[in-house]
């Protein structure tokens, strides 16, 4: 498999591109700012992009209205495909997210359950009790992701709604020629359709990479050779830098030797999982981290243990970020890629 030998570079393409926090429907081709950054990805020795989501959607990604629709916000298909070829050109390859668990509000089926109830044919893609109702007065209950009722979730039990998902893959592969996906919230995905879903994307291209969001617990149910290839390693994420600041490496050595040490009954023995030591969802390391100077080090031991290592856009110069000022400051908005010791670190 491609990815195990590979080093990706994450994008969060709204945040990266400028684009509205809410999609204003304007369509602006600003995706193509990625052509630019090619030679830095290159020069921090990444060959693997994984962009966090570019489908069109209400707000931030992953509340999805249209999965066969580029966000307006960043551009047309058309200009996404001209993004990809040149980043296979560069010989990187491609890797979207995929966002199976729920939609937004603004999903076409979903819009159609709220304009007619118990008519509409596609009542049965989401979990709905039409004797309840929302927080958003529609006149039904309905599930929503941990809470979160502007990511209604999907019946991924549910025949339709797995052929849609189905056939808006085959279109990525086909429109766009992706090399794998990033499946967002693997962890509350269903393991059949994780199954289906290994083996219609290996019947449609050779070696497509499926790397799962997982966060707590044992990750064999999920990678295996039946469902996923790979998953974000979040034990050793927190070990990375809270050896660092405790000035202990007992945290990461006790989490590196229980994943992958010499004894047989390690956990995961043989498998990648995607290493990082930040990403869009947690405080960049240049802030989390107390010593500065141990930047370099934390990702010198990121690219020396067993993993898929994954740098965040950005964090390769010691950009910063705070989760506690919101979501949106760790997904900004740079003019143009920094260079300077860390990143030339990075790239040896």
């Amino acid at each position: 498999m491609w990815a195990n030998e590979s080093v990706f570079y994450q994008i969060y393409p709204l945040g990266f591109c400028g684009a509205p926090y809410e999609n204003d429907g304007v369509l602006v081709d600003r995706i193509k700012k990625v052509i630019d950054w090619i030679p830095h990805i290159k020069k921090v020795g990444a060959n693997a992009i994984y962009f966090s989501p570019v489908f069109e959607s209400d707000c931030h990604g992953y509340d999805t209205r249209d999965y066969r629709k580029i966000d307006v916000r960043l551009g047309s298909n058309e200009t996404f495909g001209t993004v990809c070829q040149e980043l296979h050109k560069a010989g990187i390859k491609v890797v979207l997210d995929g966002v199976f668990n729920h939609v937004g509000r603004g999903f076409f089926a979903f819009q159609d359950v709220k304009e007619k109830k118990w008519d509409s044919q596609y009542k049965d893609w989401f979990y709905i009790n039409f004797d309840g109702n929302s927080n958003y007065d529609d006149g039904f209950w309905y599930e929503g992701w941990e809470g979160h009722f502007e990511l209604v979730k999907l019946n991924l039990q549910n025949e339709q709604v797995i052929q849609h998902i189905f056939s808006c893959i085959k279109g990525w592969i086909e429109e766009f020629d992706i090399d794998g996906l990033r499946l967002d919230v693997a962890y509350c995905l269903d393991h059949n359709f994780l199954k289906r879903l290994r083996s219609f994307c290996e019947g449609l291209k050779k070696d497509f990479f499926l790397v799962g969001e997982l966060l707590h617990g044992d990750y064999n149910p999920f990678v295996n050779d039946e469902e996923l290839h790979s998953c974000t390693n979040y034990e050793c994420y927190k070990g990375l830098y809270s050896s660092f600041n405790s000035m202990n490496m007992f945290e990461i050595t006790h989490s590196l030797l229980r994943q992958f040490g010499p004894e047989d009954w390690t956990l995961y023995k043989g498998k990648h999982l995607l290493g990082f030591v930040d990403n869009h969802d947690v405080t960049r390391v240049a802030t989390v981290l107390q010593n500065k100077n141990h930047l370099p080090l934390i990702y010198g031991l990121l690219f020396g243990m067993p993993a898929i290592p994954c740098i965040y856009y950005g964090s390769e110069w010691g950009a910063k970020g705070d989760k506690a000022d919101g979501d949106w400051n760790l997904r900004p908005c740079f003019e143009v890629a920094e260079e300077n010791e860390l990143t030339e670190w990075i790239g040896k």
